[in-house]
């Protein structure tokens, strides 16, 4: 994971005037600005910044989240450039910001603060006319877990790798943990020291998941790890309940909240979301 850098807040805005040119390092806000009726003020984003597809042409490519080309990024003249704490460099943004540049430093660890910073943007822009978008989104929030909350029992045991070679998942101070608890999962290395943890397959089958969902990034697993998976003694071998499915719901925030309400919940267990 990349070094992560001191903010105060999220919602402390480097600017005082609705930003006109922005430039946005973070794939999932890039998709929420034009999700926001803000496309036409994006001059800049990174190569890993894939949707919507149909509106990036034409739109200038920095680089990658990890090693952005600063010096076209200063070139561009941007009002403002949107960063990650965990998706960026702290390097990269420091050079931003000594060549003048306003840097806003996001660091989103639950759905909540999904939801919070998609109204701030709003307001920093000042462009609302997507606001009920967004309250629908809420709403999806508030009902989803909701129904979570009121499941009797346990809740499903879920487990989700982020990595293959070395193994490796997330532990409960992560957004992909929120999402799953506010989904109605219950994150299986949730208490491990480590934000990201290195683990082994032994441990894996002592966690003893009822679900395993397996992203198609950062790392893309496919079908022969679904058979891998499938080889051990557990709950979600045994009911098949080994799932594929678009890394994107589990680790972009933003906009993207929406299908992952919408997309998630039906893959835990019981299944009484459907």
């Amino acid at each position: 994971m990349t070094e992560t850098f001191d903010i105060s807040s999220e919602f402390s805005v480097p600017v005082d005037k609705p930003p006109r040119r922005v430039v946005s390092l973070v794939p999932s806000l890039t998709e929420s600005l034009f999700d926001l009726n803000l496309g036409e003020r994006v001059v800049g984003v990174t190569d890993y910044c894939v949707r919507p597809a149909d509106k990036l042409a034409g739109i200038a490519r920095v680089g990658g989240t990890k090693n952005p080309d600063v010096e076209q990024i200063v070139a561009l003249r941007p009002d403002l450039v949107l960063v990650n704490r965990e998706e960026n460099r702290r390097q990269d943004a420091e050079a931003l910001q000594a060549a003048g540049i306003p840097v806003w430093v996001t660091y989103t660890r639950t759905v909540q603060e999904a939801l919070n910073l998609l109204w701030a943007i709003m307001d920093v822009f000042n462009e609302t006319s997507m606001h009920m978008r967004v309250r629908v989104i809420e709403q999806a929030y508030d009902w989803v877990a909701g129904v979570s909350r009121a499941r009797e029992g346990a809740p499903c045991r879920v487990f989700v790798p982020i990595w293959m070679q070395p193994l490796m998942t997330f532990n409960a101070d992560t957004y992909m943990h929120d999402l799953l608890q506010v989904c109605g999962g219950s994150n299986v290395f949730a208490e491990n020291d480590t934000r990201y943890p290195r683990i082994k397959m032994d441990d894996v089958a002592a966690a003893q998941p009822d679900v395993i969902l397996l992203p198609s990034e950062p790392f893309a697993f496919d079908e022969t790890h679904v058979a891998t998976f499938a080889a051990l003694d557990i709950p979600a071998a045994h009911q098949g309940h080994i799932h594929l499915v678009d890394g994107s719901l589990l680790t972009w925030h933003g906009t993207r909240v929406a299908y992952a309400l919408d997309e998630i919940p039906p893959l835990m267990c019981p299944q009484d979301m459907l």
